[in-house]
């Protein structure tokens, strides 16, 4: 089952604010392995099969440092398409030397790092989706240890070379101020709960082990970054089609958010200020 794909509602490229766009442009791409799609003044577009958008750099004209504790990026998660890929990653980061966090989640399992600007990255590949465990509508999910020595096996003699063509944007964690009314929001756009952890829950469309994380670890209530702080500027969903689109619209308008149109997209804010920009499959 691919859960990136319709007829799911699935994450899209993530936009950040960064304050040096060719040292962030040389981490993504010699580090974290995209390609170049399209690079303006101020401005690139990373990829990783050469044709979808999965990261946009802006460089502002006037930016500081990410604030810390406010509401924002935890991290965005790049999905790699084999065990096999993950391990090649292994090797890769140790060879380059990059400090790393790593955990078995049940469901999959995962590397952490952290850009230049201090964003949060995942680096995972899913279990198969026949062992995920459920419990009604809740997916098993824990923070183990990583057998990093049988990861690294899988990939056998096989080196990195950047980000397999079949890397998608797996999920989003969000730092947010307030978890029942970002959870409602999600809910209007289209998404479940589908795990809980201590101040955090996990959201999905269809039976994903998530698409969407949500947690108040920074602190309930906490405020949300000034506009000229380095880190998220938004990030996308993406819908299957029209009328899924439309009514996921409708359903944030009865919650009393302002949904703005741009030419080919529309733009939501969550309750803790991340930006949303909604957009059909292409």
């Amino acid at each position: 089952m691919n859960y990136h794909q319709p007829p799911h509602i699935y994450t899209g490229e993530v936009h950040l604010k960064v304050t040096d766009l060719d040292k962030m442009t040389n981490f993504y791409t010699e580090i974290i392995g995209f390609s170049v799609l399209e690079k303006k003044d101020k401005h690139v577009v990373l990829t990783a099969d050469g044709q979808t958008p999965l990261l946009v750099l802006e460089q502002p004209e006037s930016i500081v440092p990410k604030e810390p504790r406010r509401t924002g990026l935890y991290h965005l998660a790049l999905l790699l398409p084999t065990r096999a890929d993950l391990g090649k990653a292994i090797k890769h980061f140790s060879r380059n030397q990059i400090p790393l966090g790593a955990a078995d989640h049940q469901v999959s399992e995962a590397l952490y790092l952290s850009d230049p600007d201090g964003n949060g990255i995942e680096i995972y590949c899913d279990r198969e989706p026949k062992t995920w465990h459920w419990n009604d509508d809740l997916v098993a999910m824990s923070t183990d240890p990583l057998d990093t020595r049988a990861v690294v096996e899988e990939s056998g003699e096989d080196d990195w070379t950047g980000l397999p063509s079949g890397t998608v944007m797996g999920h989003i964690h969000l730092h947010v101020a307030n978890l029942p009314n970002t959870k409602e929001f999600y809910e209007a756009l289209g998404f479940k709960v589908v795990s809980r952890y201590p101040q955090a829950l996990f959201m999905a469309n269809g039976n994903y082990h998530h698409h969407i994380g949500l947690n108040t670890w920074n602190g309930a209530d906490a405020s949300r970054p000034t506009e000229g702080s380095a880190g998220m500027e938004a990030f996308t969903l993406i819908y299957p089609d029209e009328s899924t689109l439309q009514e996921a619209i409708g359903n944030v308008q009865k919650l009393g958010e302002t949904v703005k149109r741009l030419e080919t997209t529309f733009v939501v804010v969550d309750p803790s200020g991340n930006r949303v920009i909604l957009r059909l499959e292409m």
